[in-house]
């Protein structure tokens, strides 16, 4: 009976050989089939790109109105700075202090027995061109040179 023993154990290990050959040859027909398209990966795959396309108009929307809104913000950023300023400088015009050092300095106005004085440094050109163009001539003078010139180009439009 030992004899009987070792070649069950024997058949019994080329039995278990022979099952564990064939659960590795099914494992790699499956794993080739596996590796094919099938019915429900198609329809998957379909499915994704449908979502991918339905999704990619809206996206690119929702990005540029977000840029959109950031420049907004900047913008009403910079015009709170500007209304800011401009509040800060009325408030200094109505100091009359300062409307009287602006009135010196940028108009040469000088308070009644006051003496204003032009000091000239002289670095300044001191030779000044002859020719003023317009400025040097008559007002009556200009206006006919004006005249004559508009007459000639309507004269010439109405020609072609």
């Amino acid at each position: 009976m030992p004899a009987d023993r070792e070649r069950f154990s024997t058949a019994t290990r080329l039995k278990a050989l022979g099952e564990h050959a064939a659960a590795r040859v099914y494992r790699v027909r499956t794993k080739r089939r596996r590796g094919r398209l099938t019915g429900r990966a198609a329809l998957l795959a379909l499915v994704v790109c449908s979502l991918v396309v339905a999704l990619a108009y809206p996206m690119r929307q929702y990005i540029s109105q977000r840029s959109d809104i950031a420049e907004q913000r900047s913008e009403a950023q910079r015009a709170r700075e500007d209304v800011k300023k401009l509040r800060e400088r009325k408030a200094r015009l109505r100091d009359p202090a300062y409307t009287e050092q602006q009135a010196r300095e940028r108009l040469h106005f000088l308070m009644p027995g006051e003496t204003g004085y032009s000091v000239v440094d002289g670095s300044g050109s001191t030779e000044r061109s002859t020719d003023q163009g317009a400025a040097g001539r008559p007002w009556y003078s200009n206006l006919w040179d004006a005249v004559d010139t508009a007459d000639a180009a309507g004269a010439g439009s109405a020609r072609r």
